[in-house]
């Protein structure tokens, strides 16, 4: 089965965060989930992140957008990720 240009950007992160040896995973969406959570959310050097992964022209819709506000303003650090900065994922955490 072919993986989606999304699935290929959050198999090039979770990459990156296994070679940094960050800890993270994947929230479950719906049934007891929360919509608009980030795709891949962890801890890297003490500090939380949420990953929010699209590919092509794909943008964050406004829950996910809140979303990652809301990380910000808890001083973590949020990120949208895609083909064109999705190698770089150990500069945009540190």
């Amino acid at each position: 089965m072919a993986m989606t240009p999304e699935a290929k950007v959050k198999k090039v992160v979770a990459q990156q965060l296994r070679e940094i040896k960050a800890y993270y995973f994947y929230p479950a969406t719906g049934g007891y989930g929360r919509s608009g959570v980030p795709d891949i959310v962890g801890c890297y050097k003490g500090k939380f992140f949420g990953i929010e992964c699209k590919a092509g022209k794909n943008k964050p819709t406004a829950l996910q957008e809140k979303n990652l506000k809301d990380i910000t303003e808890s001083n973590g650090i949020a990120l949208v990720v895609n083909e064109a900065n999705m190698h770089n994922i150990t500069e945009l955490l540190t």
